[in-house]
């Protein structure tokens, strides 16, 4: 499932690919630049090849998918059947993966578990009826392939009337592109996990947190970091030191643009197709009303600004009301970087692309530490002596309430392994929910800027909730890291050592996550919807990804109506490798 090849079978495989598919490498600025074009119908045909690129002034290789990063947008009908012969001229294996898709098990692009994979030369055909639709898109789930350009936008007209209107229609698919071997950047975080953070507290923060806070509480939160050598930027691993953020493969100087006549109705299908990066989104002097999550339709909601994670997709709806331009403007969630584009009437007519917001710093609350802990040893000595039985207590809560009475009741809790090893260097002791939190960053922007923020809590399905029974046993699962080491898992065993997590075909499960490490993780379960679980049990929101928040907890309903081997997994792609499970729905 993940070909870590060395950067010398990289090198070679280009010169591979290229002799193959006769391309230049002298070619100046790629085809990478423009917007991706639209492919339209039920039967396509997707070429993996290199393709020379120029993001940043430096001519480098991308694996693009018929000649572009991004990918061709895909428009497909619901109700009919797509065939997709996908051809690997790559030196080494591929794949394709139809994120967010409810198919057979075999369709579903993931070497190991659904396929072999595409060999190099080969074509494979992929042949499935869509039965769903609204936003989602495809990449590679072979190696980093996703990072260099093997990915692209679906859209998926309706059957039915839509029930958004709009006069306009936009994808706005967000990437990140890095000019280093993927590989390497990844060998750098295994070797120093913080190497690209360059936000690092400084003397000057600390003389400003004693003039506000005094010595002895100062020295009592740098003596906390310290002790458990972790620190309050780490907010990614990866960022603006290495990493352009594009706009529909756009980069933020020259900035992707969008026409519009004054008073039309605009949808754009906002799509985070970045390996690393979790964007927060803004379009400053216009609300959005966001009317769909991960392709589902929801009740309208109208914000400010939204945070989405790797692999989500949101759709909203923008009513510009005066002939003036407006910034989409898509910062990262450390703030080291942004996307950016241009909402206008007219194409010579630019807006002002606003400054980024502060840098967010970890608390610890986004250890999963409760207040009246603040002032307690936390080494990893002392913590191995903790008592984690009440892990399991928040798994029978939803937004901090007890359960309905009966919603759960017949649940058996699996316990996720509770012994500290070596990819294990924290837990969260007193986990929060993390249903109404917008997440590190965001949650002062209603006092600090006036701005409202959109929270999984605010999310209900526009249609009555389809299972209605209680969940017969419930899994929680912790996600665990050791950062010093560059170690991801889950429930402190690495993907490669794991055991499947099993489930009967037709049951319905409960899955309660538990973040103990202090980063935000998008967590995908492929195959089957994930149903958050909110307040509204009558119109639970319909999710394919979910943002799991530092130090806290979130839970969703699954039906297991899909049998076959499907992935689970974060979807930021250096942790992928570790923190990931095999998901075995069967017959009983």
């Amino acid at each position: 499932m993940f070909d870590l090849i060395s950067r010398r079978r990289f090198v070679s495989g280009v010169a591979a690919g290229a002799a193959l598919t006769g391309l230049s490498f002298h070619s100046g600025r790629a085809l990478a630049n423009r917007s991706p074009s639209v492919l339209k119908g039920n039967e396509f045909d997707l070429r993996i090849a290199y393709q020379p690129v120029n993001f940043t002034g430096v001519e480098r290789t991308a694996t693009a998918i018929n000649g572009t990063v991004p990918a061709p947008i895909l428009r497909w009908k619901e109700g009919e059947r797509v065939t997709l012969r996908v051809t690997n001229n790559l030196a080494h294996d591929s794949s394709i993966h139809w994120h967010g898709m409810i198919l057979p098990t075999g369709m579903d692009g993931v070497p190991g578990l659904s396929f072999d994979g595409i060999k190099p030369g080969e074509t494979f055909e992929y042949q499935f009826d869509v039965r769903q639709n609204g936003t989602y898109w495809y990449h590679s789930h072979s190696g980093f392939q996703e990072q260099t350009g093997v990915y692209g936008a679906i859209v998926i007209d309706p059957v039915e009337p839509d029930p958004v209107a709009c006069d306009r229609d936009y994808v706005v698919l967000l990437s990140d592109w890095t000019d280093e071997d993927p590989h390497d950047v990844y060998a750098k975080l295994k070797k120093m996990s913080h190497y690209y953070n360059f936000q690092e507290r400084t003397a000057g923060d600390l003389w400003r947190d004693i003039k506000e806070k005094g010595v002895a509480k100062t020295w009592q939160e740098r003596k906390m970091w310290n002790t458990m050598r972790m620190s309050q930027t780490d907010i990614a691993d990866v960022t603006g030191y290495t990493y352009t953020f594009l706009m529909n493969g756009v980069t933020p100087d020259q900035g992707w643009t969008a026409l519009f006549n004054s008073g039309e109705k605009v949808r754009l299908r906002f799509i985070n197709a970045a390996a690393m990066s979790i964007f927060d989104i803004r379009i400053p002097g216009l609300k959005m009303k966001v009317v769909a999550t991960d392709g589902q339709n929801i009740e309208p909601v109208s914000v400010d600004e939204f945070r989405i994670g790797v692999a989500e997709t949101y759709d909203v709806v923008v009513e510009p009301e005066s002939d003036t331009a407006y910034t989409l403007f898509a910062q990262t969630i450390d703030r080291s970087g942004y996307a950016r584009g241009t909402l206008t009437p007219d194409p010579a007519l630019q807006a002002e692309v606003p400054s980024m917001d502060h840098v967010p710093l970890l608390g610890r609350a986004d250890m999963g530490m409760s207040h009246d802990m603040a002032g307690m040893d936390h080494s990893m000595h002392n913590m191995k002596g903790m008592d984690h039985s009440q892990h399991g207590m928040h798994a029978k809560h939803i937004a901090g309430k007890p359960a309905p009475a009966g919603f759960g009741s017949r649940a058996e809790i699996k316990h996720a392994n509770t012994e500290f090893g070596p990819h294990i260097d924290m837990r969260a002791d007193s986990p929060k929910s993390g249903l109404r939190d917008p997440g590190v960053g965001l949650r002062d922007h209603a006092e600090r800027y006036g701005r409202k923020v959109l929270t999984y809590a605010e999310l209900r399905n526009l249609y009555p909730t389809q299972d209605r029974r209680d969940p017969m046993r419930e899994i929680q699962v912790h996600l665990t890291g050791n950062m010093s080491r560059y170690m991801w898992s889950f429930d402190g065993v690495s993907f490669d050592e794991a055991e499947p997590i099993r489930m009967t075909y037709g049951e319905r499960v409960r899955i309660t996550l538990v973040n103990d490490t202090m980063m935000t993780h998008p967590i995908h379960l492929h195959g089957v919807w994930s149903e958050l679980e909110t307040e509204e049990l009558d119109y639970l929101p319909r999710k394919h990804t979910i943002i799991v928040q530092p130090g806290s907890t979130i839970s969703y309903l699954v039906t297991a109506d899909a049998i076959g081997r499907w992935a689970y997994h974060c979807h930021l792609m250096y942790h992928m490798p570790g923190m990931m499970r095999e998901v075995r729905i069967e017959k009983g």
